[in-house]
C-alpha cells in the first residue's frame, strides 16, 4: 500500500507582489515635499490608500448611494454591499458576518458598547486595563467608575522592555472581575501581548475580554477564534481603508445586552449595535481594503480569501522584521539616541520609538519632515506609557513600517536622524 504524505508548504515572501508593485496602487506616494519625494513613516497614525479602495468608496457614492432597507434598487444595492461587507470583515478576523458591525472608530464603538455593558454592573463589580493600552481602551471603562460604581484595575507594564507584566495581570483579576480589556499590540512601543493566553485567565474567573486590535490587525491576520474572545475592535484606516471601525462581538452576548438604540431600529445582530445611518462608503470601503490586502498574494482569486490573506500577512510581516532589524540597529549606534520597547526578534510589529538627546520630539519630526520623511510624534494616546517612561510632555517619536516601505526609506530615515547629530 502506497502511502500519501501531504506535506504543508508556508508563504514566502516571493508568494506576495514586491514593494515596487504595491506602490503602483498609492497616488500618495508619488507627492514631493521641499524636493524630495515624501517616505511615510506614519503608518500607526493612519496608513495611506491605494487606489481599490478609492475606487470602491467613489462607486458606491456615484451609483448605489441610498438608505438601507428599502425596496427599490440603490437601496437594495447598499444592502447587499453592506451584507458583503460584513462577510469580508467577519473573514478578515475569522468570525461570522451576524457579528460584524461598524461605527465612527474604534473610539465611539468603544463608549457605545461600554454604556451597554456597564448597565449590568455596579458597586464591587472590576473591570481590568493594562498601562500598555491606548486610551480608547481605557477611557470608556474608566468612565464606569463615575457612571456605575465599578472598580478600575490597572495592570503595570515593564518600562525596561515594554512588555506586559503577566505577575500583575493574574493578581489583578478575581471573582469581581466582570471584563479584561486589552491591547493586543501597543501603539507607542510595537509590543505584541499574548492575548490569547490573557483570555484564558479572564475566562477562568468568568470576566468577559474585549481586545483593541486597533495595532494589530494591521500586521497580524486576526483569528478571534484561536484568542477566544467576546469582542474585538480594530479601524479600517490602520490597514489601507476609510476612517471607520469595526468590531466583532459574538451574537449572543450582542443581543443580551441593553444597547441604548432607537426603538424602530433592528433588535438582531449585529445592527442592533449600530445606532442611526451608517457611513455606508466607508462600510464599502473597509471591504475594500481587505480586499486590496488578499489581491497582493499569488493565486488569489482562485482559493479562499483568507488563505490568500494568511499569505500575504505572513510575507509582510516578513519584510517588516527586516526593515524593523534595520532601522534598530542604525538608530541604536547614534549617540544621544534612546530607544523604547521590545527589541527585534520578539513579537512586536514594525513600529518603534526613540527621543533624541538635546531635541524635542517636535524638532525631530519638523527636520525629518524637512527631508521628505514623515513621521510622527507626541503620546499618541497611549499617555500612560509616556508617563511611566517619565516622557511627558513631549513623548516620543514614532516610526512605522507600512507595506509600501522600502529599504531605500529607511536609509533616508537613518541619514536624516544622524545629521541632526
Amino acid at each position: 500500500m502506497t502511502t500519501t504524505t501531504t506535506t504543508t508548504i508556508e508563504p514566502s515572501i516571493t508568494d506576495v507582489a514586491s514593494v515596487e508593485s504595491i506602490r503602483t496602487h498609492f497616488p500618495a506616494l508619488d507627492r514631493e515635499h521641499d524636493g524630495f519625494r515624501v517616505a511615510y513613516f506614519d503608518g500607526p497614525g493612519g496608513t495611506q490608500v491605494p487606489r481599490p479602495v478609492v475606487s470602491a468608496m467613489e462607486d458606491y457614492l456615484y451609483n448605489h448611494n441610498a438608505n438601507t432597507h428599502w425596496r427599490y434598487p440603490t437601496s437594495e444595492e447598499t444592502d447587499t454591499l453592506i451584507a458583503h461587507a460584513r462577510e469580508t470583515l467577519a473573514g478578515f478576523v475569522n468570525g461570522r458576518a451576524d457579528e460584524i458591525s461598524f461605527g465612527q472608530n474604534m473610539t465611539t464603538i468603544t463608549f457605545h458598547l461600554a454604556r451597554a455593558l456597564g448597565r449590568e454592573w455596579g458597586k464591587g463589580d472590576e473591570i481590568v486595563v493594562t498601562e500598555l493600552d491606548h486610551h480608547g481602551n481605557v477611557a470608556p471603562w474608566q468612565a464606569l467608575v463615575k457612571d456605575r460604581g465599578v472598580t478600575l484595575r490597572m495592570v503595570k507594564m515593564r518600562t525596561e522592555d515594554g512588555q506586559l507584566d503577566w505577575g500583575d495581570f493574574e493578581a489583578a483579576l478575581g471573582p469581581r472581575t466582570k471584563l479584561v480589556a486589552i491591547n493586543a499590540a501597543s501603539n507607542a512601543l510595537g509590543t505584541v501581548t499574548d492575548i490569547a493566553r490573557a483570555t484564558k485567565h479572564a475566562h477562568a474567573v468568568g470576566a468577559k475580554v474585549f481586545v483593541d486590535a486597533v495595532h494589530y490587525a494591521p500586521h497580524f491576520l486576526t483569528d478571534v477564534q484561536a484568542i477566544g474572545c467576546d469582542f474585538l475592535a480594530c479601524s479600517a484606516y490602520k490597514f489601507y481603508g476609510p476612517h471607520i471601525g469595526v468590531l466583532w462581538a459574538k451574537r449572543d452576548i450582542i443581543e443580551a445586552l441593553d444597547v441604548p438604540r432607537l426603538e424602530p431600529a433592528p433588535q438582531e445582530s449585529p445592527e442592533r449595535l449600530e445606532t442611526g445611518t451608517q457611513n455606508h462608503e466607508g462600510i464599502v470601503g473597509a471591504a475594500a481594503a481587505v480586499e486590496f490586502l488578499a489581491s497582493l498574494a499569488a493565486g488569489q482569486g482562485v482559493r479562499p480569501r483568507r488563505d490568500s490573506l494568511r499569505t500575504t500577512f505572513t510575507a509582510l510581516h516578513a519584510r517588516g522584521e527586516a526593515l524593523l532589524a534595520r532601522l534598530w540597529g542604525g538608530l541604536e549606534d547614534i549617540d544621544g539616541l534612546t530607544l523604547y520597547g521590545p527589541k527585534p526578534g520578539t513579537p512586536r510589529t514594525p513600529t518603534l520609538t526613540f527621543t533624541l538627546r538635546g531635541y524635542s520630539t517636535d524638532d525631530v519630526a519638523v527636520e525629518l519632515a524637512k527631508r521628505g520623511v514623515f513621521v510622527s510624534n507626541g503620546d499618541f494616546y497611549a499617555a500612560t506609557i509616556i508617563d511611566r517612561l517619565g516622557l511627558v510632555p513631549g513623548g516620543l517619536v514614532r516610526v512605522g513600517c507600512s507595506c509600501y516601505t522600502t529599504e531605500d526609506e529607511v536609509a533616508r530615515l537613518l541619514i536624516g536622524v544622524q545629521a541632526l547629530v
